[in-house]
């Protein structure tokens, strides 16, 4: 991936946003008969805020900015690890979908991590 200049599809290339992306639409999905309207927004907005963080600092200038947006998205994506549990003690998820939501959640995580750390050492990650 180019991080300076970046070309019109720099993030779409990126796995990391592709499965973040692909998270938040299972999750919507997941709740989407849910009538706890607040806590179905909250836990929504999370997981569709580690993607759009992704795509944001995908789309800055700098190195910097993009490791910051990162940053951003690693909270979002712990924020929404930490409400997997609270839906699944109140059966707004399943546990077996709560426990695949939050491993696909770690590996993200992970992702995030690795891409940081790429960043770092001035490494293009096209795969990550």
């Amino acid at each position: 991936m180019k991080f300076i200049p970046q070309d019109d599809d720099s993030f779409e290339k990126l796995v990391l946003w592709q499965r973040s992306q692909a998270l938040a639409v299972r999750i919507y999905r997941s709740l989407g008969d849910c009538r706890d309207f607040g806590f179905r927004n909250q836990m929504t907005d999370a997981a569709n805020s580690i993607s759009n963080n992704i795509a944001e600092g995908a789309e800055r200038l700098s190195r910097a900015e993009f490791k910051q947006f990162l940053g951003y998205a690693k909270g979002s994506a712990g924020e929404t690890r930490s409400q997997t549990y609270t839906a699944a003690d109140l059966s707004y998820l399943s546990p077996e979908e709560a426990l695949a939501v939050r491993r696909e959640l770690k590996e993200i995580s992970r992702m995030i991590n690795g891409l940081i750390r790429s960043l770092d050492r001035g490494e293009d990650s096209s795969s990550t």
